[in-house]
């Protein structure tokens, strides 16, 4: 995985199942990688858990695995 939003769909496609329809985006502005994830709404819960406890360790992730990298991490339904 060579750039932080592959790394992202990766780990984010292995959290939900396929029929979550999972697709994430990433743009570029002022410097700042946006990932967009989206999923269906019954799967988001899924994706962020028990009081964003798995969002936080994804965050956690990207952030050991991509340190000089400028992120923002948005869910969308």
């Amino acid at each position: 995985m060579s750039t932080i939003s592959d790394t992202a769909q990766y780990i984010v496609t292995s959290i939900l199942p396929e029929s979550a329809n999972v697709t994430v985006n990433s743009r570029d502005e002022n410097g700042i990688t946006i990932i967009s994830v989206s999923a269906l709404p019954e799967f988001v819960g899924q994706l962020i858990g028990k009081e964003g406890k798995i969002i936080k360790s994804l965050r956690t992730l990207l952030n050991l695995a991509y340190p000089d990298v400028r992120y923002m991490l948005e869910i969308k339904e």
